[in-house]
């Protein structure tokens, strides 16, 4: 790798990290190096600054490009294809969240939808099924919730993330405000 150690400690980790996150460890090091230059690269330079094949990088950018982390951008009078990242960091994680949610969650719910519509036989079944529509249902919720996020400005976004924390100290302080918590003194 011919990075500066900063850099390559980020990109290493961020590859270590990437395998956890659904993609693997050369894609999160190639995101990582683009995420991290004050300019777009091409294939080449990659190449030379993470030590992989060519192959390995096309791959890794064609990936990263269905997914719609890395933008294709050109240099005037050069034909090389240049590669950058979203400068807004919410649009990453924007990004990243919905291709999870195609690639992952979208099939559950596909396929729960199709095991709840089932007719079950036995008290096994039935007892699986109730199981299954109680997920399904959770996820659902869950989806809306993220769909509805998804279409917040940014600004507005932060500071609804921001009130989490208040939120549920609210909810602490109401909860015991409800039920407060009764003394008894020894005399009772």
């Amino acid at each position: 790798m011919n990075l500066p150690p900063l850099i390559q400690t980020f990109v290493l980790h961020f590859g270590e990290m990437g395998s956890r996150w659904g993609i693997n460890r050369t894609v999160g090091q190639i995101y990582a190096l683009l995420y991290l230059s004050d300019q777009p690269l091409n294939a080449d330079q990659i190449v030379e600054s993470l030590g992989f094949s060519r192959s390995n990088v096309a791959m890794g950018l064609k990936e990263l490009a269905s997914m719609n982390l890395v933008m294709l951008k050109h240099k005037p009078d050069d034909r090389k294809d240049y590669f950058d990242t979203h400068e807004d960091i919410w649009d990453i994680v924007r990004n990243l969240v919905e291709a999870r949610r195609k690639r992952e969650v979208e099939p559950t719910l596909s396929m729960l939808r199709s095991i709840i519509l089932e007719q079950p036989v036995t008290d096994v079944e039935k007892h699986a099924q109730k199981k299954m529509h109680e997920m399904h249902d959770l996820i659902e919720m869950l989806t809306r919730w993220y769909k509805e996020m998804q279409r917040l400005e940014t600004e507005r976004l932060v500071r609804f993330l921001n009130m989490g924390a208040k939120i549920y100290d609210f909810f602490q302080f109401k909860n015991k405000t409800d039920h407060p918590i009764e003394t008894t003194s020894e005399s009772d």
